[in-house]
């Protein structure tokens, strides 16, 4: 697997799954890995991994969740309470949600507003985060409202995305600088979901890798559209991008087509640590899988759409669409559960990774190492 930042073309990626299902073949890695069952269930190595995701630049969501001035979203992140929102000069800002009084959150859920006032004791603030009113200010006094605005964050856009850094130093937002289109600027919010899962969230990002499971697990929904065991992977920094092919990408035997992976195949952009961007035949959806213990993360995902589900025009795509991404989010679920109710069993002292799922290692090795760097 190539560990480039510049990845394949529609037309590179549609050639080399071709050539795959003519030597029924697949991209193999170089080596397996060995993933000890203990990064699993050891309460530190948690706890490191929640330092790492405080001081990675993550995912927050995608940029046209925030689409105008005033659109907040809040959520915690690395079991840090954040609000983000775009401010009146089009810029988006992340702040600890935490009044400068007492710490009350100031917001909650998403939505848009003008400014943010606490509802214990009425302190408010801007969309820039300025502390902006204190009432009975006289029984405060020398407060300098100007250094007692929300605790901002390091907040980066890219690629259609939110990315914020609650501890800066360790690593830079060049790391981002492999991070292409994810999200184009035409795309359509179709709808947000929460959903928790009783799983480590290394489980749940595992099922996202690898299409060696596609025919065992997804026997009636993904399978009888794709193939099994069939995937072009590449690397981008510590990021995967995993192709799934569509059955209908034999069309382009024809030579005379013009070569896209609209309707023929599933991009499944990982970045790194824990954010997915995929597209499907009518859809895109974001997923940030934020770890909430050692058995359970919760699960934010975005459907988005530029095109069938936009404006509801097609009710009967818009409804194919999400029953067909339903049904194999049921089937990796449930994969995720059972590994998760096994790991303390004493059945696997390791995960070996094999070479069909090459992805895996990466998102491991990268793990391991970006750990060991903040040691």
């Amino acid at each position: 697997m190539p560990n480039d930042a510049a990845l394949k073309t529609d037309a590179e990626v549609i050639q080399n799954v071709l050539d795959h299902i003519d030597g029924w073949s697949t991209d193999e890695a170089t080596e397996t890995w060995l993933e000890p069952v203990e990064n699993y269930l050891s309460q530190d190595r948690f706890e490191a991994e929640l330092g790492l995701l405080r001081r990675y630049p993550t995912v927050f969501c995608p940029s046209l969740v925030l689409d105008r001035t005033g659109a907040f979203l809040t959520r915690e992140a690395a079991g840090v309470p954040l609000l983000a929102v775009r401010g009146a000069d089009g810029r988006v800002r992340a702040f600890r949600n935490a009044c400068r009084h007492r710490g009350m959150q100031v917001a909650e859920g998403c939505g848009r507003a003008g400014g943010f006032m606490c509802p214990y004791h009425g302190w408010s603030y801007g969309l820039d985060g300025s502390l902006v009113h204190v009432p009975h200010e006289e029984g405060f006094p020398g407060l300098e409202k100007a250094g007692r605005g929300l605790v901002p964050v390091q907040t980066v856009e890219r690629g259609g995305l939110v990315f914020v850094t609650q501890e800066p130093g360790a690593f830079g937002d060049d790391v981002l600088d492999v991070i292409p289109e994810m999200i184009p600027d035409d795309e359509h919010l179709h709808l947000y979901d929460v959903a928790e899962v009783a799983a480590n969230w290394k489980v749940l990002m595992e099922g996202f890798l690898e299409g060696y499971h596609i025919k065992p697990t997804h026997r009636e929904s993904f399978y009888p559209h794709g193939f099994d065991n069939l995937n072009v992977v590449e690397r981008f920094g510590r990021n995967n991008r995993v192709v799934f092919p569509f059955r209908a990408i034999e069309k382009f035997r024809d030579a005379s087509r013009e070569r896209s992976a609209d309707r023929v195949l599933s991009y499944n952009n990982h970045l790194f640590p824990n954010a997915m961007v995929i597209t499907f035949p009518d859809m895109r959806v974001a997923l940030v899988l934020e770890p909430l213990a050692l058995d359970r993360t919760r699960v934010h995902s975005w459907a988005l759409n530029g095109r069938a589900l936009k404006n509801e025009a097609n009710p009967a795509a818009t409804q194919a669409a999400m029953a067909f991404l339903d049904a194999g989010v049921v089937e990796d679920r449930a994969m995720a559960c059972s590994i998760q109710r096994s790991l303390a069993g004493g059945g696997n002292q390791v995960f070996e990774f094999g070479r069909y799922e090459g992805a895996l290692t990466h998102f491991h090795s990268s793990l391991r190492d970006a750990l060991e760097h903040l040691r």
